[in-house]
């Protein structure tokens, strides 16, 4: 486990707009709560609660990812018609102690998904 710090710093911030996510014309996670991860030099992650997505389109699949400052991420891919996409979400289910606020929310990789809204 590695701590972030000044040469590679991790923030996580409410994110103070309403954030939706579609999915083959269906919306499978809607919050005004999201978390706005920013990692080094990354582009920012919205991680949405895991209370404010459908997960009747979310089925939990075998593939996992190792961070060394977050921890270990699970993945599920989302369901909805005749349309799937491949390990399209992942959640930190016991995050590392710096980025606890991660815990129970669930982030979506955008080119997988309709498209991410994000405004007032």
């Amino acid at each position: 486990m590695k701590i972030p710090g000044p040469d590679h710093p991790i923030t996580i911030t409410p994110n103070p707009n309403r954030v939706r996510v579609v999915f083959a014309g269906r919306v499978v996670a809607d919050t005004t709560r999201a978390l706005s991860l920013k990692e080094a030099s990354y582009p920012a992650v919205l991680y949405i609660p895991r209370e404010d997505a459908d997960l009747s389109a979310f089925e939990r699949t075998a593939h996992t990812s190792h961070c060394p400052y977050k921890g270990d991420a699970a993945y599920y891919s989302l369901r909805v018609g005749d349309r799937r996409a491949e390990n399209a979400v992942w959640t930190y289910e016991t995050p590392n102690p710096a980025v606890a606020e991660i815990r129970e929310h669930l982030a979506f990789y955008p080119d997988r998904v309709d498209r991410i809204e994000e405004g007032p």
